[in-house]
């Protein structure tokens, strides 16, 4: 193995997900600062809530889209032989792709301070095993509009993850993918701490999908 290019790659994989795309885009086109509105996180669903579904919706993307790209890094090593593909792809995968979650939790260009990397993993996951990663997504959006939490549907989605890949449809064979679900669910608890506490309180904000009603 080519330990330049990996390191290169790891390196790469920090950065693009480091890329804080609500604020620069929040600043960029609306002339606001999503770290000072809102919840304060530097995220898609801050983004939603204040400067509206358009913002939103486009700031979801391409931090989705962070964390695929980030991941999919493994396949370029495996094109150049850097990495034997059929033995180690998911594990690269996997490296690359916390990369990226870490990068946007942690972000260079905020002085390592940033969002709390959901999208950015389920990007990651889209691109490691696209199926179940569909499956969480409505997961997801069923917990969503039931609750109207962003915060518990996350977390319930990503707890989902790992339970999956223990059923006969789904099992790979590969348990360091049972070690990262189970690891990413840990980290999304930590990194919504504040949002495990507003819940239990009966404070946490809440997100309507199909109206313009919020509190």
């Amino acid at each position: 193995m080519n330990i330049i290019w990996i390191v290169l790659s790891v390196v790469a994989a920090y950065l693009i997900g480091a890329i804080p795309t609500a604020v620069w885009y929040g600043l960029r086109f609306h002339a606001v600062d999503i770290r000072q509105h809102g919840s304060g996180n530097a995220g898609a669903t801050n983004t939603f809530r204040v400067l509206g579904k358009k913002a939103g919706s486009i700031v979801l993307f391409f931090d989705i889209l962070k964390g695929a790209f980030a991941t999919s890094l493994a396949h370029l090593l495996a094109y150049a032989a850097v990495i034997p593909a059929s033995q180690q792809l998911v594990s690269f995968q996997l490296i690359l792709g916390i990369t990226a979650v870490l990068g946007h939790i942690f972000s260079v260009y905020l002085n390592f301070k940033g969002g709390k990397g959901v999208a950015t993993l389920l990007g990651m996951v889209l691109a490691i095993h696209p199926l179940v990663a569909l499956i969480c997504i409505g997961i997801f959006l069923i917990v969503l509009i039931t609750t109207k939490y962003v915060s518990l549907s996350s977390i319930v989605a990503t707890l989902s993850f790992p339970f999956l890949l223990l059923l006969p449809p789904f099992k790979t064979g590969n348990a360091l993918l049972l070690v990262f679900g189970f690891t990413m669910f840990a980290l999304l608890v930590i990194t919504h701490r504040k949002n495990i506490k507003r819940l239990l309180e009966g404070n946490e904000n809440r997100t309507y999908l199909f109206s313009q009603k919020n509190h």
